[in-house]
């Protein structure tokens, strides 16, 4: 019984030897740095190849994902070199060990899986998830982040996407629709102002012209008083235009309104504006 036990302790420490530990960890720091060149490299494609942002996004998240896992288990199972009885008595020890302390890693881990393959969103999507919307940033080994539109970087586990609905606007294209609304007096020229609209949503710079404008007419209550609310659906070229699109519509729209003397509704009478 003796024997037997020194026979593992001498087994253990071949296996940890100092000069395996000191390989490992120069492996690791290889790994992780190729991984930051590898997504410097995409950033500078990016910035070479503008129209082709989500590609690349979507490619580099795979490529992290395939480099992380298959190469720590490369530099683990190449250097340490373990027996194969203590592979399967350490993998068994670790999958019961695992699974009671680090469940809710492992159920983000599973869930990041699910979400590259399912893909429900894709990194540079705009997406509404729990009342907070922004612009998917990175689909990680255990979280998502999302960078909100006033540039807060939010980190959501991926678990939680698993269990909760969340809303894309893009889908993964690099378009998106844009809805805005304005509200007229009731009795003004409805025809005249959906040309209007239409015009100064087909000459903003940010448009997708190559999706439709639709513009919807319906009666709304403003100011305990009947108006006319015109809803216009178009789509901005690139989302990350999507507020310089929503404003350059809005400030123009507001301008075009005073200028030809369209009426708002107030309460209590209608006034120019």
């Amino acid at each position: 019984m003796e024997t037997k036990d020194l026979d593992k302790v001498i087994q253990i420490a071949e296996l940890f030897k100092f000069e395996k530990i000191i390989w490992m960890v120069v492996a690791f720091v290889i790994l992780v740095y190729v991984a930051k060149k590898l997504n410097e490299w995409t950033s500078s494609l990016i910035e070479k190849m503008p129209s082709q942002r989500l590609l690349f996004l979507q490619v580099i998240t795979i490529v992290n994902f395939s480099l992380y896992i298959f190469g720590s288990f490369a530099i683990i199972y190449g250097i340490l070199r373990p027996p194969e009885k203590m592979i399967i008595a350490l993998a068994g020890s670790a999958a019961v060990a695992i699974g009671l302390a680090l469940k809710d890693l492992v159920a983000s881990i599973i869930a990041g899986i699910v979400l590259l393959f399912d893909r429900p969103f894709q990194v540079g999507d705009r997406v509404a998830f729990q009342g907070t919307y922004g612009e998917i940033q990175k689909i990680g080994l255990r979280a998502v982040r999302l960078n909100t539109l006033d540039d807060n970087l939010i980190t959501i586990p991926n678990s939680q996407f698993m269990s909760n609905y969340v809303s894309s606007g893009n889908a993964g294209a690099l378009d998106m629709m844009v809805v805005t609304s304005f509200h007229v007096a009731i009795d003004e020229d409805i025809d005249k102002i959906k040309d209007l609209l239409y015009e100064i949503v087909a000459t903003s710079r940010f448009v997708y012209l190559s999706k439709p404008i639709t513009i919807s007419v319906n009666e709304a209550h403003i100011a305990e008083s009947l108006a006319i609310k015109f809803t216009l659906k178009a789509y901005v070229l690139d989302v990350r235009y999507e507020k310089a699109f929503e404003t350059d519509i809005n400030s123009r729209v507001l301008k075009e309104l005073s200028k030809n003397k369209i009426r708002r509704p107030y309460k209590g009478s209608h006034a120019n504006g």
